[in-house]
């Protein structure tokens, strides 16, 4: 049995976050918690000055917080659901990222996703791609288990 087919204990499901599946977590918790704080405070305080840009940016902490939980929840289902997740996410930042460079009017304020993620170093781009990756590459010992 191999680390990623490893249960916690009898009934449990089988973990997604063993090995680098553990780092995907930390990097969606640490996403999910940037993108919460700042989307409610810019929507708490300046909500009227672009508020399509900060509702994306509420959206994008909605998504990175769901695909935490997933990920630690583990199990078949969650895999699914998080794969789902992840793919929806690479495509609102591959739309979101070329609206923002196709028409930077329309975002007065960058959002998560404006350029790419090029003001969170391209991680919003990489971090789908990535847990894509890694959800696929478990599907056999998640169905194993």
């Amino acid at each position: 049995m191999t680390e990623t087919e490893e249960k916690a204990g009898p009934g449990s499901k089988t973990r997604l976050v063993t090995g680098p599946g553990m780092l995907l977590v930390w990097l969606y918790g640490v996403m999910s918690v940037g993108a919460v704080s700042r989307s409610i405070y810019q929507i708490a305080t300046e909500f009227d000055r672009a508020p399509l840009a900060y509702g994306l940016s509420a959206v994008a902490a909605v998504v990175y917080a769901f695909i935490t939980y997933t990920l630690v929840r583990g199990g078949e289902k969650a895999r699914r659901a998080a794969l789902a997740c992840c793919a929806a996410e690479l495509a609102g930042v591959v739309v979101v990222g070329t609206w923002t460079l196709l028409e930077p009017s329309a975002f007065p304020d960058a959002t998560v996703w404006s350029d790419y993620g090029y003001g969170y170093v391209f991680i919003p781009v990489l971090l789908p791609l990535t847990g894509i990756w890694w959800l696929r590459r478990s599907r056999g010992a998640v169905r194993a288990a």
